[in-house]
């Protein structure tokens, strides 16, 4: 009887987690145009580290725990990580015609010079 509640209860917080993030995707308009999600994650990034700092804070002084000063995370430009993905794959596939051309003609020219 109690592994079938530990089991239900696993999956009504996992479902409550995944629905409430497609609520959170779907009430901030992640999905729409690139402008309003850039506004979303640059709002996220102001708001999560503070509410992370003042609740560890928080947990410090409920639990009596130290826990050591994190150094800063690394700040790095999302759109254009995105971008040079993007450049990097449509440049592979503009040249794969004439480097697909360029194999077979060699393959060809090695099976002509085998078969002699």
């Amino acid at each position: 009887m109690v592994p079938r509640v530990w089991s239900l209860m696993r999956f009504l917080i996992k479902g409550s987690v995944a629905g409430g993030a497609v609520y959170l995707v779907y009430d901030q308009e992640l999905l729409g145009p690139s402008d309003k999600s850039q506004a979303v994650l640059q709002k996220a990034e102001e708001v999560v580290p503070t509410a992370v700092y003042q609740f560890s804070q928080y947990m410090c002084e409920q639990t009596g725990l130290k826990i050591p000063q994190l150094p800063a995370p690394p700040k790095f430009n999302i759109r254009e990580s995105w971008n040079s993905g993007i450049s990097t794959v449509m440049s592979a596939l503009s040249v794969a015609p004439s480097k697909a051309w360029e194999y077979s003609k060699e393959g060809w020219e090695y099976l002509k010079e085998r078969t002699k």
